[in-house]
């Protein structure tokens, strides 16, 4: 992957990736977390040449129009991810956007395009072989949800200069974490055992994700993903019908202290709440003073933003506390490569051992497929 990205550099100054799910949700993470959120926003210099991410997981017609009305094709390389190869939303953008590139560059359209696939089947393996498209392989047991770390978020990653070996060093650290027998030392074990015990004894049926941090925002919305795909399951392990699972939420702190958490507080008691702290900002942007300050703003100057998200964050647990509700604290040095990959791979063991405590396959999706079965059928394609 390195050494195909560093064959590219300077080439492309947008990097536009085509997918849905697992296949974008990943890469949204990965570049809001380690790229900032206005990150798009900044000139070529000020990204020292490194390309923008665009990532379109919808089909809104509009949203698609937009988005290629704001590109320039003969600087855009397309990433079109699909696991199976075939899924519809995915090839439907793809048919757009080829005929868009071709537009622009002709045959040379196949060099603005790189494919995430399965490694042998499926609609987009197939285009990949016949136009001599560069393709990377989807492992065929890892499922969409679990396939951040797989090509389908490392390419993304690669063109946008990520330093993917980190990614994966963070990766096997919870890896090893994870394989403690002692459950006291197993952070993953416990999580999933919480989750699952505050549900079973408490009827806690929402578990919300909240750090205190913008760059995670989307890492929330990763987790979404993950555990409601996961777990939410009509059939237990021994297929009797059970229909388990917690519904999942995501929050950033300390935004939705002003939309959320008063339902939080004082709503039902159904709720438990995971609040992720990062530690290095705390002291970052400090608060200058101003002669016209009243005395009401006095206690601001001097300090920090960082210090007061943190206090935030603190407040918001105590109170949660003071009620009754349950919550519990994540704590990571800091952002970057190496840590993002580690709570990656954190919440998707967590994820697996849920699926023992919650007697379900964490691994399958058979109500997603039902959704595909349809919709197939819907656009009047027979026999899938």
């Amino acid at each position: 992957l390195n050494q195909w990205g560093a064959s590219l550099r300077g080439r492309f100054d947008h990097v536009l990736v085509l997918g849905i799910g697992g296949s974008a949700l990943g890469a949204k993470a990965l570049l809001n977390a380690l790229k900032g959120p206005a990150w798009n926003e900044r000139n070529a210099a000020r990204r020292d040449g490194v390309p923008t991410l665009t990532v379109l997981e919808n089909v809104d017609p509009v949203t698609v129009h937009d988005t290629l009305e704001r590109l320039e094709p003969r600087r855009t390389l397309v990433n079109v991810i699909s696991k199976s190869g075939g899924t519809a939303e995915t090839l439907a953008q793809y048919l757009i956007v080829r005929r868009w590139l071709e537009d622009a560059v002709g045959d040379a359209a196949r060099e603005h395009l790189v494919i995430t696939t399965d490694p042998e089947k499926g609609a987009l393996r197939a285009i990949a072989r016949a136009d001599e498209i560069t393709a990377f392989d989807v492992p065929p047991g890892v499922g969409g949800r679990y396939s951040v770390l797989t090509a389908v978020g490392l390419v993304p990653a690669t063109l946008l200069d990520m330093d993917v070996v980190q990614l994966l060093a963070g990766a096997e650290a919870a890896v090893k974490a994870a394989e403690a027998p002692d459950f006291s030392a197993n952070a993953a074990a416990r999580y999933a055992a919480w989750q699952w015990q505050a549900q079973a004894s408490r009827a806690a049926n929402v578990h919300v994700v909240m750090p205190y941090s913008d760059r995670l925002k989307e890492f929330a919305e990763w987790y979404r993903q993950l555990w409601a795909e996961s777990l939410g399951k009509k059939l237990d392990r021994a297929g009797r019908e059970a229909h388990r699972g917690p519904t999942p939420v995501g929050a950033v702190g300390a935004t939705d202290q002003h939309s959320q958490v008063q339902l939080f507080i004082e709503g039902p008691f159904d709720k438990t709440i995971t609040f992720i702290r990062v530690l290095d900002t705390v002291n970052l942007q400090p608060i200058p003073s101003r002669a016209s300050l009243g005395p009401e703003l006095a206690y601001l100057p001097g300090k920090t933003l960082g210090a007061l998200l943190d206090a935030e964050l603190h407040a918001t647990r105590e109170a949660l506390r003071s009620q009754g509700r349950m919550s519990m604290t994540l704590e990571i040095d800091t952002i970057d490569a190496h840590h993002l990959g580690e709570l990656m791979m954190f919440f998707q063991i967590a994820t697996g051992y849920a699926g023992v405590w919650y007697d379900v396959d964490p691994f399958d999706q058979p109500g997603v497929e039902l959704g595909k079965i349809l919709t197939f059928k819907a656009m009047g394609r027979e026999g899938y």
